[in-house]
């Protein structure tokens, strides 16, 4: 899927000051497995305010909200997408394989989805009207990012959300 930017002061804080990496990368997985994702095959690394999701996920649905997630967390201003869709093979060189030739692809691929960074003053509606040309459509912008979002009235500058075809 690729790279993605973010704005590193937006988003949920998980970090304690002075955690170490290891430390750092347990909040991330715990908070995107309470969005809804399968981390049993996930691997999550963090480094200098960039994030690096590998290893397998079910599907596309899964694999976007992934990276929407670990990107809308504070301190995360990028995120390096290497996931695999589907189940690891069971062969450990073919494994390897695979997660080689997706960090490979990952960065000369285009996003599969669009995003939106939200701005002081908009609401969902006001989004729905920009990228829909009707403001009526809000919920299904809320629904594709439930639930990273838990209200459609609350939403912050600099969260990037998902916006569907």
């Amino acid at each position: 899927m690729g790279f993605f930017d973010f704005i590193a002061d937006a988003g949920a804080n998980l970090f304690k000051d002075d955690a170490p990496e290891p430390e750092v990368t347990k909040p991330i997985i715990k908070h995107i497995e309470d969005a809804g994702v399968s981390t049993a095959d996930l691997k999550v690394n963090f480094a200098r305010g960039a994030v690096t999701l590998s290893g397998y996920v079910p599907n596309q649905e899964q694999k976007e909200k992934a990276v929407l997630v670990a990107g809308n967390i504070a301190g995360v201003a990028s995120v390096q997408d290497n996931m695999i869709l589907g189940a690891p093979p069971t062969d450990v060189i073919e494994q390897e394989a695979q997660e080689a030739k997706a960090a490979e692809e990952a960065s000369n691929t285009e996003p599969s989805f669009r995003t939106y960074t939200v701005k002081s003053g908009d609401t969902l509606g006001k989004i729905s009207k920009e990228m829909y040309g009707k403001s009526s459509l809000y919920n299904k912008i809320f629904e594709a990012n439930t639930p990273m979002l838990k209200d459609a009235d609350h939403i912050y500058p600099g969260q990037v959300l998902k916006i569907p075809e």
